[in-house]
This record gives structure tokens, C-alpha cells and sequence, in this order.
């Protein structure tokens, strides 16, 4: 069959209309031979061994419609109450089923029996079924576009109630998988883009960071270069400019909201505009390593207790967990160097480099290559969440011994001592204190680390946590969104970043102050004034999940707090402003 002239561009513009609807479906009827021909542009997808697995089963009833219906909000309530209250807000707005509005439902199935035991290209891969079902699928909705009928893909069912229920009402086989029950009809319009998209519920990524060249991780522009290159540009005046203007039209007195309002001075520079968006919903993500100075004796903790923590926050049970869950944020757990193999868990972004860095204290902790790739998981990191829907990055880490390369990156970024950077940790004694101090002292002695090198510094003392949330920080800054800083491990990892690229401090802000000295230096070698001191020494997250509503509270002050026009109060007397 040969393609016409225009067709190509056709095709184009029909896979770019392409949207799954969920609202403005009418009572219009589907005529008949509409239907026949998008049911006969699913059934002319390709298949494997050309089984051709599926069957469309078309629903109009009325009842049952609102049977299933019925069951898919039962399973929307299920999720709703997974989800972290800031998610759970967002989703409560949105609109994911059309089943009672759309004339037409139709359940798309894939028979694993079709083709006998022989079907070619199926006896290595199995799923090759299903995936050739979801291939009808694209192309009835391919074909739906091009007929001006609206789709909507409802996934909130569980596949076997879902096709015992079918089976009871229409004598659906059971032996079949039902692949996708389908919203189909006559829309009042199709939207410029997609609905979840227009909703903040997630963003498109760009397709340079999904294309890989040759091998895995080969962009045509590495992530670290990219990154460093959209930091280049980054101007917060204008933004921070209209707060601060703002900031004297609100009412309040001048200064009375004093840290509260930098802080949505800063919310409003990353913005580019004021009020900023409101920092909601937000993640934490815990990086987690190993180290190989923990062989020299600084910590009485052993090394396995970092799998064994990563696992307890996967669990839910530890102190981040507890407070994430406080203020309604999710825990993320990114492995770019434990010791251990951690089973695969929901929750757990694996991206391991190497499984624990080296004794710094006799060679470089990690070779230059390897803490390029810690840094771009950790860009790679902050893009996911980020294209997720979160709008407020939140560090956290896990790692027995990080305390002693933190120290080192400290004393190597600030020039400090290395008694005066090395705290201790997880209360050690004095012995083991002074044995810390002397480590710290050795591996820069060994190294001399240069702060104009900082990917030098990385892989000479640092470790494959502090790389990777170092790359969380540089990738959450080039993508304008606010990250909050926990304490001592994240402190010296935003040195090492901000080092690389100095503009991206401008989307960081200090979640607390940690009673370890070296984050005392860092904070101030980075010009941030913690937003909390509560003498925490904690890690994981904790410190920075506490300021989370402080910083959602300056944003929405800029947002709700009425001006004195607005609000019809007058201004005390001789503090008319000067551009009226």
C-alpha cells in the first residue's frame, strides 16, 4: 500500500493531537460506520506471530456502565488514601474516568491462548501478547483522533475484579486479560495538551533525555554539560524584584515577616514572577552510599546498617518517614552506592555506581568517572521528580561514616582545619573523635584537593552520595525548582555544586542548621541562613522536612495576604509609595 502525498504530515499532526479525555464527553450517539472504521484500525495492528490476541467487547448499557463505574471509584478511593496529603489534594481535583459520561465503553482483551503453543516470537517473551493488545489500542485511539471521537484509557480497576465482573454480567471468558476498558465518543473539544500536563500532575520530559546514543547514559549532550550550561543563565532579579516590591504593598508592617519573607524573595527569583507557584506537592530523596573510610575506625556503627536503614525507609518506619509524612511529602530512597544488593521496592530509584566508594585515606574514594556518574544520577534524579509533578525538592541521605568525607569536602572547599570541621557524628566518644580528626587530616593531606577542581574534590574525598545529591541540586536549579537542604551531608555536597555552577544556590534554601560544626561552615560559605536550629543531627531528611511548611507558608503569604488597597486599610502616615 503506498502513502499519498500530505499523509506523513497528517499522521504528525494526528499523534500530536492524541489526548486522553476524561471530561466533555456528549450524548451524541457513535454512528456505526465511525465505530467500524476505528475497531478495523485497531484490528489492523501488528501482532506477534501474527496471533492477533485481542477482542473488543462494546458496552452501551446504561447500568452497566454505572456498575463499572462504581468499581473504578472504589479503586480511585484506594489510591487517593496512598497517596501523601500535598499529592492527595492535587488528585482530588482531577477528573480520571468518563465511564457514565461516554457512550460508549469498550474493553479491550488479550486471549494468551490465541495461536496455539507455537506462536512465533512469543515462546522467549510471553508478554508479547499484551504488548501486541496495547499496540490495537494505540491505533484505535490513533484512529478515534482522526474520527473526532474523544478516548479516555480509565486504568483504575484491578484487572481480575474487573473481568470477573464481566464475566458475571456478560459471560466474559476468564481465561482473558482485559488490557484496557476504553472511554469512547463525541468530545466538546480536544485540549492544546494533556490534561494531567495543564493539571501540574506531571510534565513532559524532553526527548534528548530520553534518546541514548550507542550506550546507555550517551546523550547527545551529557546531562552534567546540559545542566551546567542552563545554570549559566539563570537570572533571579526580576522575580525577586516584584516580591520585594509586593513585600510593601501587603499588609503587614514592613520587616515583620523578616526570615519568612527572603524566603519568598527567593521562592519568587527561581519563579521568574510573584506570588511563585506554591511549593506543593514535595519529595524527599534520601541518597544512599557506603563508604571506605568507614575501615579506619570512625564510627562504632557497622557498615551494614545502611542497607539495613534503607530498608526501614522503605518500610515507612523511620524518622523521615514520620516526618514526611507530617507535612505531606513523599520519601524517595536513591541507591547510587550502597555496599549491599537492596531488592528492587517501591519507593527505591536504583541508580548504584559502584557499590561503596574507596578508603580515602589511601586513594581517591572514586575514580573522576565515577563521580561524573553519581553527579549525573543525581541531575537525572531531580528531572524524574520534577516531571513527576513535584514543585519542592527536599535532600535527604543515609550512608554509616558520611559524616567523615563531609568533613573533608568542608575543610577542602572552605579551607577550614580539620579539627575544626569534624564533629561527631553519632555521639562517638572522644577516642574515636580524635581518630576521626586524624582521618580527615590524612586524606587531605594525602590528596590536597583543589576547590577550583570540584569534580576533583568529589572523587578524591567525597562520597557517592554527596555526588549524587550534589547533581540533585545543579539539576533541580536548571529546572527552576526550590530544594531544601538538610544538614551536614547535604551541606558539603551544595559546596562541591555550588562550586561547578554558583548561580544555582539561588534555588537553595537551608532546611535547619545541624549541630555537626561543618555545616555551620558550609551554610555560611554558601551565604544560607538556616530556617530552623533545633539541634538535630539526625540526617535522612528530617531537619529540611521540618522547614517544608515554613517555605510553603512564605509562598502562600505572598499569594493570599491581602494588599492595603485590596484590602481597603490605610498606610501609616507618610509611607505613601513613591510611584503612585
Amino acid at each position: 500500500m503506498s502513502l499519498h502525498p500530505g499523509d506523513r504530515d497528517a499522521l504528525h499532526r494526528v499523534l500530536r493531537a492524541r489526548r486522553d479525555v476524561r471530561t466533555g464527553f456528549v450524548d451524541t450517539p457513535v454512528d456505526a460506520a465511525r465505530l467500524h472504521r476505528v475497531l478495523e484500525a485497531a484490528h489492523a495492528a501488528p501482532s506477534v506471530g501474527f496471533s492477533q490476541p485481542w477482542d473488543f467487547l462494546v458496552l452501551r448499557a446504561p447500568e452497566l456502565r454505572a456498575e463499572l463505574a462504581a468499581l473504578a471509584a472504589t479503586q480511585r478511593d484506594e489510591f487517593a488514601a496512598s497517596l501523601p496529603a500535598a499529592r492527595a489534594r492535587r488528585f482530588a481535583g482531577l477528573r480520571v474516568e468518563a465511564i457514565r459520561e461516554a457512550p460508549l465503553g469498550i474493553v479491550v482483551t488479550c486471549d494468551p491462548t490465541r495461536g496455539g503453543r507455537h506462536v512465533l516470537g512469543r515462546h522467549t517473551q510471553p508478554r508479547m501478547a499484551a504488548h501486541s493488545v496495547a499496540g490495537a489500542v494505540q491505533n484505535l485511539w490513533l484512529a478515534a483522533r482522526a474520527e473526532e471521537l474523544g478516548v479516555g484509557w480509565v486504568s483504575f480497576f484491578r484487572e481480575r475484579e474487573l473481568a470477573e465482573l464481566l464475566g458475571r454480567r456478560v459471560g466474559m471468558p476468564q481465561h482473558l486479560e482485559v488490557v484496557a476498558y476504553l472511554c469512547v465518543g463525541h468530545v466538546e473539544g480536544f485540549a492544546a495538551e494533556p490534561e494531567l500536563a495543564t493539571a501540574g500532575w506531571a510534565r513532559r520530559r524532553p526527548l534528548a533525555w530520553a534518546v541514548h546514543e550507542e550506550s546507555w547514559g550517551q546523550h547527545r549532550m551529557d546531562p552534567l554539560d546540559e545542566t551546567l550550561a542552563a545554570l549559566a543563565d539563570l537570572d533571579v532579579a526580576p522575580g525577586a524584584a516584584a516580591a520585594r516590591e509586593h513585600l510593601t504593598r501587603m499588609t503587614v508592617p514592613p520587616g515583620a515577616l523578616g526570615g519568612v519573607a527572603e524566603l519568598g524573595v527567593r521562592l519568587s527569583g527561581l519563579a521568574g514572577a510573584c506570588p511563585p507557584p506554591l511549593p506543593e506537592p514535595a519529595v524527599v530523596a534520601v541518597f544512599a552510599g557506603d563508604h571506605g573510610v568507614h575501615a579506619r575506625g570512625v564510627t562504632p556503627w557497622p557498615q551494614e546498617v545502611t542497607a539495613q536503614m534503607v530498608a526501614t525507609f522503605l518500610a515507612g518506619g523511620a524518622a523521615v518517614n514520620a516526618f514526611a509524612a507530617t507535612v505531606g511529602a513523599e520519601v524517595q530512597v536513591v541507591d547510587v552506592g550502597v555496599a549491599a544488593e537492596l531488592e528492587t521496592a517501591p519507593g527505591l530509584l536504583p541508580r548504584k555506581v559502584r557499590a561503596g566508594t574507596r578508603d580515602m585515606t589511601v586513594e581517591p574514594a572514586m575514580t573522576r568517572d565515577e563521580a561524573r556518574a553519581a553527579l549525573r544520577a543525581g541531575i537525572e534524579a531531580a528531572r524524574d521528580l520534577v516531571t513527576a509533578g513535584n514543585r519542592l525538592l527536599v535532600t535527604g541521605d543515609m550512608g554509616i561514616a558520611n559524616t567523615t568525607p563531609s568533613a573533608a569536602l568542608v575543610a577542602a572547599f572552605t579551607g577550614a582545619g580539620a579539627g575544626t570541621v569534624t564533629g561527631r557524628g553519632t555521639g562517638i566518644d572522644d577516642a574515636t573523635h580524635a581518630r576521626k580528626v586524624a582521618v580527615v587530616a590524612e586524606a587531605l593531606a594525602l590528596h590536597h584537593p583543589d576547590p577550583a577542581d570540584p569534580l576533583g574534590v568529589l572523587a578524591a574525598v567525597g562520597g557517592l552520595e554527596h555526588a549524587g545529591i550534589a547533581g540533585f541540586l545543579l539539576g533541580a536549579a536548571a529546572l527552576r525548582t526550590p530544594v531544601v537542604l538538610d544538614g551536614v551531608v547535604s551541606g558539603a555536597a551544595a559546596l562541591a555544586a555550588a562550586a561547578m555552577a554558583p548561580t544555582a544556590s539561588h534555588a537553595w534554601i537551608a532546611g535547619h542548621r545541624s549541630v555537626e560544626p561543618a555545616h555551620t561552615l558550609a551554610l555560611e560559605h554558601l551565604g544560607l541562613a538556616p530556617t530552623l536550629d533545633l539541634g538535630l543531627r539526625v540526617g535522612e531528611g528530617t531537619g529540611a522536612l521540618l522547614a517544608v511548611p515554613v517555605v510553603t507558608a512564605a509562598a502562600r503569604a505572598l499569594a493570599d495576604v491581602a494588599t492595603f488597597d485590596a484590602a481597603g486599610v490605610a498606610h501609616k502616615e507618610g509611607t505613601e509609595r513613591e510611584h503612585e
